[in-house]
C-alpha cells in the first residue's frame, strides 16, 4: 500500500510539473522572425554562401549533359576522341572546382549558422535579464536554462545549412525539371504521375511532428528543472533520506524523455522511406517507359542516361526537403518555446521619459499603497508611511506581514497596485529604473556567491572599485579577519554558491559587496539572521560609521539588532500596527512591546 502510494505521489508530481505544450499552426510569419537574425549578414557570409551554392549548383547540371548527350551521343558513338579527351579534361576541372566551391560553402555556411546563433542566444540571455521578478517567480530555472541553450542549440542545423540549403534544392529542383522536360517530356510527365500522392501523406504527418518536438522539448525542460533542483537542494535530499523518491521521480521523466523521443523519431523516420519509395517507383517507370521510348526512337541512349542522372538529381533536392522540412518542425517546436519568452514584456515598465537621477538624496514615502503576488491576498493594504533621508527604519513583524514586500517595492522589483510610492518626492515609476537601482543596494539572508575570486564577489557591488576600496568595504565589516586566514586571501577562488565558506562568512561577502555599491538606500533583509553574536556586534559598530548619511530599511526577527534605528514599523498581514522608535514603542506597551518580551522570553532572558 505503501509503495503504491508512493509511486502515484511520483506520478502526480511528475504531470503536475509538466511544460505546457504550445499547440499551434505551423507559423511561416515565425520562421521569418528567425531569419530575421541572419540579416546583419545580408552583405557578407550570406551572399557569398548563396554564389558558392549558385556555382556549384550549375557545376551539378552541366555535368550530365556531358556525360549522356555529349560524351555518349556525340563523342563514344560518332569515335571523336579529340572531343573525347577534351571532355574529359572538362568534366575533371569542374570536378575539382566543384571540390572547392563545396568546402568554401560549408566554411561559410558554418559561420553564418554559428553567428545567428550567437545572436539569437544573446538577444534571449538580455531579454530575460531584463524582464520582472514576477517572471522568475512563475518559471523554474532549469526551464529557462532550456531555453537559452538546448532550444537555441536545437536550430544549429536549421541555420548552418539549412537556410541554405532550402534556396539550393528549389533552384536545383525547378532547374532540374525543366531539363527534364527539354529532354524529353513524355517520360517526365509519367514519372510526375506519383508526386501527389507522396504530398498528401508527408502533409498528413506534419503537424504530428511538431507536436512529437514540442513534447521532447517539454520534457527536456522538466528533466533540466529537476537536475538543477537536486543539485542544489542535495543536502536536504540526504538530510530526509529521499534518494530513493529523488530518483524515482528522475527515472520518471527520463522514461518519458526516452519514449518521446523514439515516438519522435519515429514519425520523423517515415520521410525517408517514403521519398526512396516514391524513388524507386520513378525509376521503374524510367526503366520501363523509357525502353520504349528508345526502341521506338523518340529519345536516344546519351538522352536516356542523361535523363537518368537528373531524375537522381530530382528525388535528391525533394528527399532532403522532407528532411529540411523535418529540421523546420524542430525549429518550429524550438522558435516557439524561444518567442514565447521574447515576446513577455517586463511588468515593472520603464517610463516613457524617465528621470535621470544622478543622486539621490533618499526620501521615501509610501502613500495608501495596496499590493498582491497573485491577485488574491494583499501583502500591503493601505500602507502609508515616510521616511527621511539619512533615517534607519526597521520593519518588525510576523512571517507574511510584508515587511519584504516593502523593500521590494522601494527596489521596484515589483509596481504597487495601488497607491503610490515615492522617492525625493518623485512617484518611482517615472524613475529611470537603472538609475533608482544603481543608488539601492540590497543584502538578503539567503546570499549568493558567484565563482571566482572573493576579491571579484566584493567588486560585483562596484566594477569599477580598486583593491583598496574593495579591502577597505571588507574591512568595515568584520569580513578582512577570516579572508587573510584564507590560503590566497582575497584572491582565493570560490564556487558557486560559495559552498566552502560558512554561512556567516558569506554573509559577511554580501554585506561587503553591497557597501562598496557606496548605496544612497540600503536595505537589509534579514542580513544579520546567520550571523553569530560576535560577528554581530562587529557589524553594528560598523554599520553607525557606514549608514552616515544613507537611508537604511532593516528587516528583522532578531530585534535586539534594530534597538538604534531611528523608526520602528510594525507590521501584521499588510498593514501597520505601531510606528515609532524603541523606547516610545516599549513605553506605549503595546504590539512591539509584546513581540520584545517574547523574544526575550524565548532566549530565557526573562
Amino acid at each position: 500500500m505503501k509503495e503504491n502510494q508512493r509511486k502515484k505521489l511520483i506520478l502526480e508530481r511528475f504531470h503536475y510539473s509538466q511544460d505546457q505544450v504550445i499547440d499551434k499552426p505551423f507559423n511561416w510569419q515565425q520562421m521569418w522572425r528567425l531569419l530575421e537574425y541572419v540579416k546583419p549578414y545580408a552583405k557578407n557570409l550570406l551572399p557569398l554562401s548563396f554564389l558558392t551554392v549558385l556555382i556549384s549548383t550549375a557545376i551539378r547540371l552541366l555535368i550530365p549533359i556531358l556525360i549522356g548527350v555529349y560524351t555518349l551521343d556525340k563523342a563514344i558513338i560518332e569515335k571523336d576522341t579529340t572531343l573525347l579527351i577534351q571532355l574529359v579534361f572538362i568534366i575533371s576541372g569542374l570536378y575539382i572546382v566543384s571540390y572547392v566551391v563545396n568546402a568554401l560553402r560549408i566554411r561559410w555556411m558554418n559561420q553564418l549558422g554559428q553567428n545567428v546563433i550567437y545572436d539569437l542566444r544573446k538577444h534571449l540571455f538580455t531579454h530575460v535579464q531584463s524582464l520582472s521578478h514576477r517572471f522568475f517567480d512563475q518559471r523554474s530555472a532549469g526551464s529557462i536554462l532550456v531555453r537559452i541553450m538546448n532550444d537555441i542549440n536545437s536550430l544549429q542545423e536549421l541555420f548552418t545549412s539549412g537556410v541554405i540549403n532550402l534556396l539550393t534544392d528549389f533552384l536545383l529542383l525547378f532547374a532540374t525539371i525543366f531539363i527534364l522536360f527539354s529532354l524529353n517530356a513524355k517520360l517526365t510527365i509519367a514519372i510526375m504521375v506519383i508526386l501527389p500522392i507522396m504530398f498528401f501523406i508527408s502533409t498528413s504527418l506534419r503537424k504530428k511532428i511538431r507536436l512529437s518536438w514540442q513534447e521532447v522539448r517539454s520534457i527536456q525542460s522538466k528533466m533540466n528543472s529537476h537536475l538543477n533542483e537536486s543539485i542544489q537542494g542535495i543536502r536536504v535530499t540526504q538530510t530526509f533520506t529521499q534518494e530513493n523518491e529523488n530518483t524515482q521521480f528522475f527515472k520518471a521523466l527520463n522514461y518519458d524523455n526516452l519514449q518521446r523521443w523514439k515516438l519522435a523519431v519515429r514519425k520523423n523516420a517515415m520521410f525517408g522511406p517514403l521519398v526512396e519509395m516514391t524513388n524507386a517507383v520513378g525509376t521503374v517507370i524510367l526503366i520501363w517507359y523509357g525502353a520504349v521510348l528508345v526502341a521506338n526512337g523518340e529519345c536516344t541512349i546519351g538522352e536516356f542516361v542523361s535523363f537518368a542522372f537528373y531524375l537522381g538529381m530530382f528525388w535528391e533536392p525533394i528527399s532532403r526537403l522532407g528532411q529540411l522540412y523535418n529540421q523546420l518542425l524542430i525549429g518550429m517546436a524550438s522558435s516557439e518555446r524561444i518567442f514565447e519568452f521574447l515576446d513577455e514584456r517586463p511588468i515593472v515598465k520603464e517610463a516613457a521619459k524617465p528621470l535621470e537621477l544622478s543622486s539621490i538624496k533618499g526620501q521615501i514615502e509610501f502613500e495608501e499603497v495596496e499590493f498582491s503576488y497573485d491577485a488574491t491576498r494583499k501583502a500591503l493594504n493601505g500602507v502609508s508611511f515616510s521616511i527621511q533621508a539619512g533615517e534607519t527604519v526597521a520593519l518588525v513583524g510576523h512571517t507574511g506581514s510584508g515587511k519584504t514586500t516593502i523593500a521590494n517595492l522601494v527596489s521596484r522589483f515589483y509596481d504597487a497596485t495601488r497607491g503610490v510610492v515615492k522617492i525625493d518626492g518623485h512617484s518611482i515609476r517615472e524613475l529611470s529604473i537603472a538609475s533608482l537601482r544603481s543608488q539601492i543596494s540590497v543584502v538578503l539572508q539567503e546570499t549568493f556567491i558567484f565563482s571566482g575570486t572573493i576579491m571579484e564577489n566584493i567588486r560585483f557591488g562596484n566594477p569599477d572599485a580598486s583593491d583598496e576600496d574593495v579591502m577597505a568595504a571588507a574591512k568595515a565589516v568584520g569580513a578582512d579577519s577570516f579572508i587573510t586566514q584564507l590560503a590566497n586571501g582575497y584572491h582565493t577562488e570560490v564556487e558557486e554558491r560559495g559552498n566552502v565558506l560558512s554561512v556567516g562568512e558569506r554573509q559577511l561577502l554580501s554585506f561587503a559587496r553591497a557597501l562598496l555599491a557606496d548605496p544612497k538606500i540600503l536595505i537589509l533583509d534579514e542580513a544579520t539572521a546567520s550571523i553569530d553574536t560576535e560577528t554581530e556586534v562587529k557589524i553594528q559598530q560598523a554599520l553607525k560609521t557606514l549608514l552616515k548619511g544613507r537611508t537604511a530599511i532593516m528587516i528583522a526577527h532578531r530585534l535586539s539588532t534594530i534597538r538604534e534605528a531611528d523608526k520602528i514599523i510594525v507590521l501584521d498581514h499588510g498593514h501597520i500596527l505601531e510606528q515609532g522608535n524603541h523606547d516610545t514603542l516599549m513605553a506605549k506597551q503595546g504590539v512591539y512591546y509584546g513581540l520584545v518580551k517574547a523574544q526575550y522570553k524565548m532566549l530565557g532572558a526573562v
